[in-house]
């Protein structure tokens, strides 16, 4: 019989929690107003804005980027100076 080791956990990594940068609906935007800002400020693919900007019409809000608070803080804050809705959640 052969003994199988499983690797120890690496107690030095550290977990940085995951957080979604959330654009919501407003009645000021226009949607090409949206979709040009996603692609200038968050880098998505012109039909991923598009896509979004459909999302975000129908339901209210949507999820737009993902990571750590402190990678997404910059991003939310430049939405907010364009006048868009945002928060990291």
């Amino acid at each position: 019989m052969k003994t199988k080791f499983l690797p120890e956990e690496n107690k030095n990594e550290q977990t940085v929690e995951q957080c979604d940068l959330v654009l919501y609906n407003d009645d000021v935007n226009t949607f090409d107003f949206v979709i040009e800002t996603l692609v200038d400020v968050c880098n998505h693919e012109y039909l991923q804005a598009v896509q979004c900007t459909h999302i975000i019409h129908n339901n209210g809000k949507c999820g737009v980027k993902r990571g750590s608070f402190n990678e997404l803080k910059p991003t939310c804050e430049t939405l907010l100076e364009k006048g868009l809705s945002a928060t990291i959640e």
